[in-house]
């Protein structure tokens, strides 16, 4: 449980940081063609492989305002039969997407201001550690995190982009946990937005952490401080903004 609680902000980091750097990348693509991003760009990684439910996208974005018909109107994404899916133009500029955010993790983390960072190395170390836990996930996940794995793959897709979606995807394992855990106290998303540090929200990031744990026990204690210390030493260039 612990583990599951230290890895968190890391993970976090690590993406946060990502989706920073290539912001005005993303922004320059859809500007080219007249568009903003919008919900296709959150979850396309699982849209280019599949289908995705309406009820488990409901469920990713019930912490923000969220109107399936307004997300339709730019002719990206639409509904059939329960389920979300790129049409040709959302597939078409989500596959550019993909290419940026994979060149932009390249650069990233192959950055080296120091001998003693990895660089790249720490990326080829903690991959097939993710996919590990991506494959356990699919015994302990929740709904958002099993309507989101398996992500697409480019065929030419590079380690730092493999390691960026799946990253993306383990992140939906702990959010699944928060939400049943404050379902789970009877709470609703506007009163546990609200909750002010004390107790009560102790004992939901306990729960959590409980719920989240179980996925990483297919790492043993050497394989997770790879994991923990890999994906700390990726640089993230937060500090440049």
């Amino acid at each position: 449980m612990l583990y599951a609680a230290v890895i968190r902000p890391v993970i976090d980091r690590v993406h946060v940081s990502l989706r920073h750097a290539a912001r005005q990348g993303i922004k320059d693509l859809y500007a080219r063609r007249g568009l903003t991003p919008g919900l296709e760009i959150d979850v396309f990684y699982a849209l280019l492989d599949h289908p995705v439910p309406e009820a488990a996208l409901a469920a990713r974005m019930v912490y923000w305002p969220f109107d399936p018909v307004a997300a339709e109107a730019p002719g990206l994404v639409r509904r059939i039969d329960g389920y979300w899916h790129l049409t040709d133009a959302g597939r078409e500029v989500v596959v550019e997407a993909e290419r940026v955010f994979g060149a932009t993790a390249e650069r990233l983390w192959s950055h080296r201001p120091s001998p003693s960072m990895p660089g790249l190395a720490a990326v080829d170390a903690v991959l097939p550690l993710v996919e590990r836990l991506l494959e356990a996930g699919q015994a302990t996940g929740g709904p958002v995190f099993q309507a989101l794995t398996p992500v697409w793959d480019a065929a030419d897709a590079s380690p730092s982009a493999r390691l960026s979606s799946r990253l993306e995807a383990l992140r939906h394992h702990r959010a699944d946990a928060h939400r049943a855990a404050w379902v789970g106290a009877e709470l609703t998303v506007e009163e546990v937005q609200a909750l002010a540090p004390g107790p009560e929200r102790e004992a939901i990031e306990e729960e959590t952490n409980r719920l989240d744990a179980p996925v990483y026990e297919v790492l043993d204690d050497d394989e997770r401080l790879v994991l923990l210390g890999g994906l700390g030493a990726l640089p993230d260039g937060l500090a440049d903004r």
